[in-house]
């Protein structure tokens, strides 16, 4: 009796000793997230660059036909690209849909799975189709889902813990937030604000975040270059001004919450045409409508990040202006509505540039405006309405100074965000992940445990972003 005891212990110590986590050390861990930090931002840096040059396709057409075949042309073969990117997320990759910042967050609360076996390559090859058919997308959506992925490898490989790992899936998103834009500090500071219902905060994960930034920059800057992604040179505005970037903030909560609004009303139109007539019609109309605008109308094309660097310098009347900012606005829906691989961080910013802009157009004709300040609102416009959609509001101020560069106007961007964010919340507007990662578990039908309820013990708690970190006894 005493020996079957004996086994049966030894058994069980066996199975724990198993089941146990393999990476204990600090030290371990740290050169893990370092690790993952440099493959995702190689493999955000290559992606980037591929999109750029897929972008580039309607050049081989324009050489050789014009009038309505060059259309019909463009048309079609855009289709194509959307259809065929479409088609490898239903078929591999349901979840590589859209962004992919609503899966992760789902993976780090336990309620999604990050098959990064699928994921990956259904987020490189279908989002280079994607973006390069010509789609209002961004390329950050799919950078931040591919930078996770290849955290979750790393999870799996080394048998990281169950913090170790949630951790390390929000340090790879960091990274390829950081490829996606060269911006490793806003990076940083998106996992700690956007995900803070999830993140497990302690010494060990926050610093795996900051180490698997810093890493996946560094290897962005090594292939593609030191310095601001979308550098606009504007002067510092004066103090008597800051009204203006109030009013502007205001404005553009609205639009916030109108934006979020509007993307899930376009998600759901979108799933009944699929269920009533096909999934492939809506990427064929969208893709179809894309290619001729390449030529007819550039600027409501693609992720738009030139359109928001060259927009404040092209003195446009306020009309066109205004039809900027509606055909962007009727684009990004219906891009992300096709259920292909693409963010909408760089729409947003887009967007918001034209918003920006239209608002110190017409502030110009009311008051002469000091030199630069339209380049200036549509500047504090970019963290405005990320603030409004996202409602992350640091992080909007951050990322619009290292995209930027633009230092000098942080203040009016702190006004605008902060201002922004608040009349979001009083319009009782929902971040955007949120409302689209609700979406997902109602559609898939899973459950979602109400808070507070089923609270796993102090042993076990994973935590959120103000808890302290629970260390094991050694």
């Amino acid at each position: 009796m005493t020996s079957q005891t004996s086994i049966d212990a030894d058994s069980t110590a066996a199975s724990d000793a198993k089941a146990a986590p393999r990476v204990r050390s600090d030290a371990a861990y740290y050169a893990i997230a370092a690790v993952v930090g440099a493959v995702a931002g190689f493999i955000g840096t290559i992606f980037h660059l591929l999109t750029d040059r897929a972008g580039k396709w309607p050049e081989l057409v324009l050489p050789y036909l014009s009038g309505l075949p060059l259309h019909l042309s463009l048309a079609a073969l855009s289709a194509a690209m959307v259809v065929v990117a479409v088609a490898l997320v239903r078929v591999f990759a349901p979840e590589a849909a859209g962004s992919g910042v609503q899966e992760i967050e789902g993976a780090m609360e336990g309620l999604r799975v990050l098959r990064w076996k699928r994921v990956l390559p259904v987020k490189f090859f279908g989002g280079v189709l994607a973006l390069g058919s010509g789609l209002v997308a961004g390329r950050e959506g799919p950078t931040i889902h591919m930078g996770a992925s290849v955290a979750k490898a790393a999870w799996e490989f080394f048998g990281l813990s169950e913090r170790d790992g949630r951790g390390l899936l929000a340090a790879g998103a960091a990274a390829g937030l950081a490829a996606a834009f060269n911006a490793p500090l806003a990076a940083i500071l998106f996992v700690i604000e956007e995900t803070r219902r999830q993140f497990p905060y302690g010494l060990r994960t926050y610093s795996a975040v900051i180490i698997c930034s810093a890493a996946g920059a560094v290897i962005t800057e090594a292939i593609a270059g030191v310095g601001p992604d979308m550098r606009l040179a504007v002067p510092a505005m004066p103090l008597v001004w800051l009204p203006a970037f109030l009013v502007l903030g205001g404005i553009l909560g609205v639009v916030g919450v109108a934006f979020n609004l509007a993307l899930i009303a376009a998600l759901d139109g979108a799933r009944t045409v699929a269920l009533k007539v096909s999934p492939y019609l809506l990427p064929v109309v969208v893709g179809a409508a894309v290619g001729p605008l390449y030529v007819l109308r550039p600027e409501a094309t693609s992720g738009g990040e030139m359109l928001a660097v060259s927009l404040p310098g092209m003195g446009l009347p306020a009309l066109t202006l205004a039809g900027i900012v509606l055909i962007r606005f009727t684009m990004t829906m219906a891009s992300y509505s096709t259920g292909s691989p693409g963010g909408i961080f760089a729409p947003i910013l887009a967007l918001s540039t034209a918003v920006g802009v239209l608002f110190g157009t017409v502030l110009d004709t009311a008051f002469h405006l000091p030199a630069g300040a339209i380049g200036a609102f549509g500047i504090a416009a970019m963290g405005g309405l990320f603030s409004a959609t996202v409602r992350a509001p640091l992080v909007g101020m951050v990322l619009v100074a290292e995209l930027t560069g633009a230092y000098d106007l942080l203040v009016p961007v702190i006004f605008t965000c902060v201002t922004a964010n608040l009349v979001a919340e009083a319009l009782g507007g929902k971040p955007i992940y949120e409302m689209l990662l609700d979406r997902t578990l109602r559609l898939a039908g899973t459950p979602v445990r109400p808070p507070h309820e089923d609270e796993p013990s102090s042993a076990e708690a994973i935590g959120g972003w103000d808890e302290r970190e629970r260390r094991p006894e050694r």
